[in-house]
């Protein structure tokens, strides 16, 4: 028997309008990953969650409207679906705002730079500034990473309330990707509540061995935490004692400048 499609902790429970077909349809497309950008009738299904049926005929619909494309035997998304995402960075002026700022500061600091906001417990990236400078993890714009080991993410829970922290915390698979890595819900909140005392965030090779960053705030003109600005590079380069002290008040100017031209722009 299908399965309800999975929702954030803090989206609505479905209700008269919620669509059951069209949530299933977005299933099907988030089935497919970087591990499964390939899939049969039968994986996508497992995935997904659906009969075999329902998968198909979601599939044909996608595959009819351009999103998906397949030999009968194997599926797999097109370049189609980025206007989806698109449709998002585009509706959002603050990222258009945003780049030129984020491009002064990777000039700067000679680190990468990048945004990201807050979507049930993970965090989405936004936008991103590369330097030529190597670090292993693949980061692009739509690139999803759990926000309880990541400077943008703590960040982005600092602005929520405690309750609200542990719900999150609570639905996210917490594991130690290295062992640096605070996965006990108790140690993570009391790091968040830190980080909103202080206003920035600072993660130290708990998402990978030898990632570092720092990341702080953009606020609407309420004051709310709305989006977070980062920098990144590799610990053996750049200490944590470096980052707080050379790189954190340009960061901070950063994120305090991109808020300021948020709120002239007239959003949040």
């Amino acid at each position: 028997m299908a399965t309800h499609a999975r929702r954030a902790p803090d989206a609505p429970t479905p209700g008269d309008g919620y669509v059951q077909s069209f949530a299933r349809g977005l299933e099907v497309i988030r089935s497919f990953s970087a591990e499964a950008s390939e899939q049969t009738l039968s994986e996508v299904a497992a995935r997904s969650g659906l009969t075999r049926a329902g998968a198909r005929r979601i599939l044909l619909t996608l595959q009819t409207l351009g999103y998906v494309e397949g030999d009968g035997k194997l599926y797999r998304l097109t370049p189609r679906i980025l206007d989806l995402g698109f449709a998002y960075l585009t509706s959002m002026p603050i990222w258009n705002l945003a780049e030129p700022v984020m491009e002064r500061l990777a000039d700067a600091v000679g680190e990468s730079c990048s945004a990201a906001v807050l979507d049930g417990s993970d965090i989405v990236y936004v936008l991103r500034v590369h330097t030529h400078k190597i670090v292993s993890l693949n980061l692009n714009v739509g690139t999803r990473l759990p926000a309880y080991c990541t400077s943008l993410g703590r960040v982005l829970l600092a602005g929520l309330d405690d309750a609200e922290v542990k719900a999150r915390l609570k639905a996210s698979e917490r594991r130690a990707n290295t062992r640096h890595t605070a996965t006990e819900p108790a140690e993570i909140l009391a790091r968040v509540q830190q980080v909103r005392r202080q206003g920035w965030a600072l993660v130290n090779q708990e998402l990978e061995e030898g990632l570092i960053s720092i990341a702080a705030p953009v606020r609407s003109r309420a004051g709310a935490v709305i989006a977070a600005l980062n920098v990144s590079g590799q610990a053996n380069r750049t200490s944590a004692t470096v980052m707080k002290e050379q790189l954190l008040p340009k960061l901070r100017a950063a994120a305090d400048e991109v808020s300021s031209l948020l709120g002239r722009a007239g959003r949040g």
